[in-house]
């Protein structure tokens, strides 16, 4: 079924999701621990065209396709580090929200890894990823077109729209 190319439809509305996409790349916070988010993030939401890109990111900028393939089970693997595992953690619970907020005791343990702006900033990737997974599964992003030659283009083409 064709869907509706919303960058045309609402260019205001691509400008607004590319401003936050533009600001995580930025932020300072490390680049294998962002797309570890992207990816954890698209696995919740089943995004299989988010999913398709940011485990390409993640091998072309050298993540181990071992830490990849035990993501959806990072609790029970050895390969993370405190921080990731917290951001992993943070990043489920942002995810899934609903009606019971952050937990204490989540938001205490991961503030021992990172600084407020850390913090912040962890939330807007987190925040981010599960916007660009909204708008790739009800927009059909089609899956395995996405390169990873493609991060240098504009942000909207890397997430798969203009292409329809």
């Amino acid at each position: 079924m064709k869907r509706i190319v919303y960058q045309h439809a609402a260019p205001d509305a691509l400008r607004a999701i590319t401003g936050l996409e533009r600001y995580v790349r930025e932020c300072g916070l490390e680049k294998g621990l962002i797309e570890l988010i992207k990816i954890r993030a698209s696995q919740i939401n089943g995004c299989a065209y988010c999913l398709d890109m940011h485990i390409k990111d993640a091998l072309a900028a050298g993540e181990t396709a071992q830490r990849i393939h035990l993501l959806s089970i990072w609790r029970e693997a050895p390969f993370y580090t405190k921080r990731e595992r917290a951001a992993l953690e943070w990043t489920e619970v942002v995810t899934n929200i609903g009606r019971d907020g952050v937990p204490d005791g989540l938001y205490k343990r991961t503030r021992e890894h990172f600084a407020e702006k850390e913090l912040v900033d962890l939330t807007m990737a987190v925040i981010t990823i599960n916007g660009w997974n909204r708008l790739a599964i009800c927009f059909g992003a089609e899956v395995g077109s996405y390169r990873p030659d493609l991060a240098t283009a504009p942000i909207a083409s890397a997430y798969g729209f203009g292409q329809q």
